[in-house]
Parts: C-alpha cells; sequence; structure tokens
C-alpha cells in the first residue's frame, strides 16, 4: 500500500459504485468527460471533498461556501443552488446505499469547449459536474506511523497569479512538489511560500507544536483548509495558544510535536522533516488531544444534524 495522508483500507464495494455526471448516474467504468471538456483541456475548473459520517455530510455550509467562493474567484456562474447541489450529492449517496466512512469529491469544470482553448467564450456547454462517492476509511496504521516530510523547492505562489486558497483543478506545481518529495524518499512536500516562510504541504496543512504552542502558517499562502480552520478553533477552545504566524525550516526542525490536516485523514502526525526526527519521531500528546477534540467536534456535527 501506497504510504501518505490518503490511505485508505481497500473496499471492494468501489468496483461497484455509480457516479454522478451531470446528473446522470452512471457505472464506475463508464462515468466519462468529453475531451473537449475546460478542465481536461486546460485545467478549468474547481472541486470540493467532503464527508459523510454516520448519515451527515459534516461541515457541510463551510464546504458548500467555499465552493461557491471558488466561481465567484473564476467567474463560474452556477446554474443550480446550493439546496439543488446538496440534493444531487445526497442522490449518489442513496443510490450507492452508503452510511458512513465515505468520502465526497465534487468537481465542475467550465463546459465543453467548442475548439481546444483557454478562451472562456469558446465554452459552448454550461458547466460539467461529477459527484463521486466512495467508501474510504482511513488507514489508522497509517496515521500512527505518521509520515515523513521534504521541504520542495516548489514554492506555493503568490495570490496575485494562482491564489493557494483557490481548490482548483490546476494542481501541477503540488504533483512537481510530490514527485521531489517522494523521490528523496519521504511522502508528502513541505513547501515554502514566495517569501521563504513555511506555507502548506502539497496536499495538507501544516501544523508544529513548539513549547506548548500551537504554530501555523499566516494563511496567506496555504489552501484554504476547512480541517485547519477546525484545529484551529480547538486547539483556541480547549486553552492552547495558536500562533498563525511566519516561521522558516530554522523554526520547524526542533519542534516539539508537528502533523498535517486535512478532510479525509483528520491528523496526521510528521515524524521528520527533511530527514531531521521531529520531537521523539512519534504521535505526539499534543497532536493526539488536538485529533481527539477534533473527533468530537465531528461527533457534534452528526449530534446536532440528526436531533
Amino acid at each position: 500500500m501506497i504510504h501518505g495522508t490518503h490511505n485508505a483500507l481497500p473496499d471492494e464495494r468501489n468496483e461497484n459504485i455509480l457516479i454522478s455526471v451531470n446528473g446522470e448516474l452512471l457505472p464506475r467504468t463508464d462515468a466519462k468527460i468529453s475531451v473537449f471538456d475546460s478542465g481536461y483541456l486546460v485545467g478549468d475548473g474547481i472541486w470540493e471533498a467532503l464527508r459523510l459520517h454516520n448519515g451527515v455530510l459534516v461541515f457541510l455550509n463551510q464546504h458548500l461556501d467555499r465552493l461557491w467562493r471558488a466561481a465567484a474567484a473564476i467567474k463560474m456562474e452556477f446554474p443550480f443552488s446550493k439546496e439543488q447541489l446538496v440534493q444531487n450529492i445526497w442522490k449518489v449517496i442513496h443510490a450507492n446505499n452508503m452510511v458512513d466512512h465515505v468520502h465526497v469529491r465534487i468537481m465542475i469544470t467550465r463546459g465543453i469547449k467548442k475548439t481546444p482553448s483557454q478562451d472562456p467564450r469558446l465554452t459552448i456547454s454550461g458547466p460539467n459536474i461529477v459527484i463521486i462517492a466512495e467508501h474510504k476509511t482511513a488507514s489508522i496504521k497509517s496515521q500512527e506511523k505518521g509520515i515523513k516530510l521534504f521541504t520542495s523547492t516548489i514554492r506555493r505562489g503568490s495570490p496575485d497569479y494562482l491564489d493557494p486558497r483557490l481548490n482548483c483543478h490546476s494542481k501541477l506545481h503540488e504533483v512537481q512538489a510530490l514527485i521531489q518529495a517522494l523521490e528523496a524518499g519521504a511522502d508528502e512536500a513541505l513547501m515554502l511560500d514566495i517569501n521563504g516562510f513555511v506555507s502548506t504541504c502539497n496536499a495538507t496543512n501544516f501544523f508544529m507544536v513548539k513549547n506548548n504552542e500551537l504554530w501555523t502558517s499566516t494563511g496567506q499562502y496555504c489552501m484554504n483548509g476547512i480541517t485547519r480552520a477546525n484545529i484551529i478553533k480547538c486547539g483556541l477552545e480547549n486553552g492552547l495558544v495558536v500562533k498563525e504566524k511566519n516561521f522558516s525550516l530554522y523554526d520547524t526542525y526542533d519542534a516539539d510535536e508537528a502533523f498535517v490536516t486535512g478532510t479525509f485523514g483528520g491528523v496526521t502526525p510528521v515524524t521528520s522533516i527533511d530527514g531531521r526526527i521531529i520531537g521523539s519521531g512519534d504521535f505526539g500528546p499534543i497532536s493526539k488531544n488536538l485529533s481527539a477534540w477534533y473527533q468530537e467536534l465531528i461527533k457534534n456535527e452528526v449530534f446536532n444534524s440528526t436531533n
């Protein structure tokens, strides 16, 4: 099994899932999009991912708000409301008889192009929307083992050319960063911002614990993570000193603990950065507490949505 923050336990049910393509439910092998699709041609699309826990799409409103902000940022007009999108998500979930441990990915592109081109005026259809719901249970072994990070030479971009907060289909620079990390023997890439400060990872957000304080980047050059925001919330509500600040690799190498966050994996410990062992090299006590507080937040979200 490939080791990393997105490790999932094998589940044969995923071979027979139905996928929504513009509202039509299709078997996995038949779910296709035209080669003239904007996302395929030029990466002109946005996406969102969320989890189904005990019949509840947790933090749904936060995810929807982020998706609509992304659409506004690239001037993509949706021919549907948030309520209609949610109905379509549930249509997929119910069609696959899903209740728990489900990962839902929503991908929306500008639509079909008349000819290969960047020009949005050559789009001849409305947005294409694909909804994939899969049975995905995070591997506990992967979380307990933790991940190794390697600092990539690929930087997180400036907001004036591709805002890092935008969940867009244009992910090539993140793929390049990950490839560097994999070739260095690590599991994920740590990425710096344009000023050389620690920003985020290629697919997750980075945190560290130093002198009982929780540090993360300013948020200016990192992914606009829902889990990141909820971990900050958990820390503050439980009396931790939380600092969103600039810090460099110099600061990370002697951190007491470090971890990354994401919708799928939650909190995953970082055992080393660029070959330097972080803390004791395992899941630190404050990181474990934050993980437990985050799971409690999810339980409360489920309870409040069903009562």
